[in-house]
């Protein structure tokens, strides 16, 4: 059984609740999905916590690539110019250069949508599907990005299936979401200490680590 981990953010707190749950169920290999935890309350542990893992495949999300591209947005690059610093440089690098997409059993994994990891299918069909399927046809699809656990078809006889955030959900839910695959996906929640986990996104201080906060409290923006 394959466990699939999206968007971690730090959250040690999820993480573990998912990880023995994922031990309980029977998962032996690991799908890990980027967003581990730049910037973050726990960056360092959450790659323990991982790199510990039997048989574990990783990709690069958007929050490892923007720790040498940062966006242009005001609040995440005083995030990332917070955390500068915080992680040893060849943990940097070796994040920075995790590769973007996988390929596992026929399933195509990314982090947003084929052509970027930023960007990210919405839970309802959309216009922009097709762009953001890039040249893929045929496939199934597991991404992330967005926080939101669902799945449905998408254009040219593809299946766009997100196991939602372990860290941080935004689909209303606040219980950490991810899923597994043995011949199909079962999306799966665990249930973890949100208010320790809020807590210590707030002990960031900044528009940031508050905004996070709220995130997990709520599960949702």
């Amino acid at each position: 059984m394959l466990a699939v981990l999206y968007d971690i953010h730090g959250n040690t707190a999820a993480l573990d609740a998912v990880l023995d749950d994922a031990e309980r169920v029977g998962a032996e290999r690991y799908l890990l999905g980027g967003d581990y935890g730049t910037p973050s309350p726990a960056p360092l542990e959450v790659l323990e916590r991982l790199r510990s893992l039997p048989e574990a495949i990783w990709i690069r999300g958007n929050g490892e690539r923007w720790l040498r591209e940062p966006p242009d947005r005001a609040e995440v690059r005083e995030a990332y110019d917070a955390f500068e610093g915080t992680v040893p440089e060849e943990e940097v690098e070796w994040l920075f250069n995790l590769p973007p997409q996988v390929e596992l059993d026929g399933i195509l994994y990314v982090h947003g949508c084929p052509i970027a990891d930023d960007e990210s299918f919405p839970p309802q069909p959309s216009e922009d599907d097709g762009r953001l399927l890039g040249g893929v046809s045929g496939r199934t699809i597991v991404f992330g990005h967005s926080h939101r656990q669902f799945r449905r078809p998408g254009p040219r006889d593809t299946d766009l299936v997100n196991p939602g955030s372990v860290g941080m959900p935004l689909d209303g839910d606040v219980r950490a979401a991810w899923a597994t695959w043995d011949g199909d996906f079962t999306f799966r929640r665990s249930e973890f200490d949100v208010e320790r986990a809020a807590a210590a996104y707030r002990a960031l201080g900044g528009r940031f680590g508050e905004m996070a906060a709220r995130r997990i409290e709520r599960g949702s923006d």
